[in-house]
């Protein structure tokens, strides 16, 4: 497998066209990613060049994992939370591409955010991940703990309900 690299992605033209097609093709295969299918590119790239735009201002954390120059899967780290919470982020937006799916694209990109939630001073990580289809295996395997589930809590992309399970992680404060 050729390297992968992850960096952050910056609002421009391209990464938001790159990632504004994941999405699509996240919610046309079923991924819960509070989208309905069909998904148009308009909308995608709204929701993508907001996203940018709010991590250029430092509110998430918005990185790419590129093989052979192509966006193979993204997650996000959102940081701007209320006043009381400034010890915590949350991991949302976790995708991968199909056809990278398998090769620890996901994994690393977990790394990553929690990597960077640390240095930032955030001890406690949360995210929620839906019931049919989620992600929640990748989650267990790198120690976030299952807080509960709600039934019913969202639409899947193609319609009908679906569950969500909730997570956290409780990270290591950085070294003095």
């Amino acid at each position: 497998m050729p390297d992968l690299i992850i960096r952050r992605l910056d609002p421009t033209p391209a990464l938001i066209d790159a990632l504004a097609s994941l999405l699509v093709e996240t919610v046309a295969g079923g991924g819960s990613v509070s989208f309905m299918h069909p998904l148009s590119v308009e909308k995608a790239t709204g929701f993508c060049r907001a996203a940018l735009e709010a991590a250029a201002r430092g509110e998430r954390i918005v990185l790419g994992a590129f093989l052979d120059d192509m966006l193979a899967g993204t997650v996000t780290l959102q940081l701007a939370l209320p006043e009381n919470q400034p010890h915590r982020a949350e991991i949302a937006k976790m995708m991968t591409r199909p056809a990278f799916r398998g090769r620890g694209i996901a994994s690393a990109l977990l790394r990553e955010a929690e990597r960077l939630a640390t240095e930032r001073g955030r001890t406690l990580l949360v995210l929620d991940t839906a019931i049919d289809g989620g992600a929640a295996g990748l989650y267990e395997k790198h120690g976030f703990v299952r807080a509960g589930e709600i039934p019913d809590f969202a639409l899947k992309p193609q319609g009908g309900l679906t569950g969500t399970r909730l997570y956290f992680k409780r990270l290591e404060p950085p070294a003095a």
